[in-house]
C-alpha cells in the first residue's frame, strides 16, 4: 500500500478490507474498481463490484463488528478510508452527505431484499 496524500493505493487483487476483520470506517472509491466478495468454507462469491464515489463498510461507522465481505482492487486503485469522528464532522457541515449515505444503504437493502425473494421463489418451485 501507498500512500498519495489523499487516498490509499492499491493493485490488482491486493485485499482492502479483509473478510471476518473488525472495522469502524467507510471506505470511497476514489479510482478504479472494487470488487465484494463473500467468502464461503470452500469457494468465493462475488456480490457486486464498485466504481468511483462508490463506497462500502459503511456499517462499520454504525456498529463495532466485524466486516462481512472481502474487498478487492480491480486493477489499480486508489480508496480513501473516512473514520467515525471525520464521518461526523463532514455531516454536520453537509447534511447531505448523510441523506445520501442512507439513500445507498436503503437502495442495497432493496436490492438485498430482491435477492432473497428470487432465491425463496426457486426454492419453492
Amino acid at each position: 500500500m501507498n500512500n498519495n496524500g489523499l487516498g490509499q493505493k492499491y493493485e490488482d487483487g491486493q485485499v482492502i478490507v479483509k473478510q471476518g476483520a473488525v472495522g469502524d470506517c467507510l471506505y470511497v472509491v476514489q479510482r478504479g474498481r472494487v470488487e465484494v466478495i463473500k467468502e464461503e468454507e470452500d469457494h468465493e462469491v462475488k456480490l457486486t463490484e464498485l466504481g468511483p464515489s462508490e463506497f462500502f463498510g459503511e456499517m462499520g461507522l454504525f456498529e463495532q463488528d466485524v466486516r462481512s465481505c472481502t474487498v478487492k482492487a480491480v486493477g489499480d486503485t486508489t480508496v480513501m478510508t473516512i473514520d467515525k469522528k471525520n464521518f461526523y464532522h463532514t455531516i454536520q457541515n453537509d447534511p447531505s452527505l448523510a441523506f445520501r449515505l442512507l439513500e445507498m444503504m436503503s437502495n442495497r437493502l432493496r436490492q438485498t431484499n430482491q435477492k432473497l425473494s428470487e432465491i425463496q421463489a426457486l426454492l419453492t418451485h
